[in-house]
């Protein structure tokens, strides 16, 4: 199988690239979550599924295993990913893409083909995350039922801010145990999740998260521009992701796109339900065929 491996120098940035498979196939691009996450754990689940496609692992810029950036908040903006997408598209000379995306990836896979809608053939979207207040509201919920407490309270009763939303359920509980909480419906998945990204060297690398929350990243809803969207869109989502689910439905809803609803699957469905999550891929990437 043709691999090419190496940092590519965009300018500012360099970014590590994983170009692979057939190099006349239809162009599939990763986009991982985080902010700051890599494409490590998603070429391990779904490489299998892909074998059809040239596919582009590739790390965002100072995440993953793309060198460090300082930590200045103005070189880690939506915009920034979004041209450093592009530009890596015109650096590989690549016509048109489907891109998929996990998570926080999929907020820079919608507004790239917002932006850029010429190059894009269709999107899928894994368990997104657009809606980052109501994401906070989720964390706050979690926080309480951790510490046995009501987590259904009136929505009144919730702070406003989400900021203030996330100081108050992080006052007792590590961020980490609240998001397992909401993204892992086993201890199993968690602990399998974990052993591929730390056997990558990748847990602790949190520079661009913090960027990105100096940013504002908490007051970030990207609903409003849901309705802007042309490209065809297929959302994946695990029906026990707490932080996706059930807000993945408005996503489709606003954008006109499939639903592709998993059972017994968090964030990372593909560990929870791999055959479920392989025939919801399956028809995410039929539709890029016809596109």
């Amino acid at each position: 199988m043709r691999e090419e491996i190496g940092l590519v120098n965009l300018g500012e940035v360099e970014l590590y690239l994983e170009d692979v498979g057939p190099e006349d196939a239809p162009v599939l691009a990763v986009l991982h979550g985080g902010p700051g996450g890599s494409s490590y754990a998603l070429r391990e689940g779904l490489e299998d599924e892909l074998e059809a496609f040239r596919v582009l692992y590739f790390d965002q810029r100072g995440s993953g295993r793309s060198p460090e950036l300082p930590a200045e908040p103005r070189l880690f903006t939506l915009d920034a990913l979004v041209e450093d997408l592009e530009a890596l598209r015109e650096y590989l000379e690549v016509e048109s893409w489907t891109l998929l995306s996990h998570g926080f990836g999929a907020l820079v896979a919608l507004e790239y083909a917002r932006r850029w809608p010429g190059p894009v053939r269709n999107l899928i979207l894994i368990n997104p995350w657009t809606n980052f207040p109501w994401l906070a509201a989720q964390l706050y919920r979690g926080a309480l039922e951790l510490q046995g407490l009501d987590p259904q309270g009136p929505e009144e009763a919730l702070p406003h801010d989400p900021e203030a939303l996330l100081a108050e359920a992080f006052s007792a509980l590590e961020p980490k145990a609240v998001f397992d909480h909401l993204m892992f419906p086993s201890a199993h998945s968690r602990m399998e999740y974990e052993w591929v990204a730390e056997g990558a060297g990748l847990l602790g690398l949190d520079t661009p998260g913090q960027m990105f929350v100096k940013n504002g990243l908490w007051r970030l809803d990207y609903t409003a521009y849901l309705v802007e969207q042309r490209a065809p869109l297929t959302v994946i989502v695990g029906e026990q992701d707490g932080t996706a689910y059930p807000e993945a439905q408005t996503v489709a809803d606003l954008t006109g796109g499939g639903l592709e609803g998993i059972a017994g699957a968090g964030h990372y469905p593909w560990i929870d339900q791999p055959y479920a999550f392989a025939e919801a891929l399956r028809l995410g990437l039929e539709a890029s065929d016809q596109a």
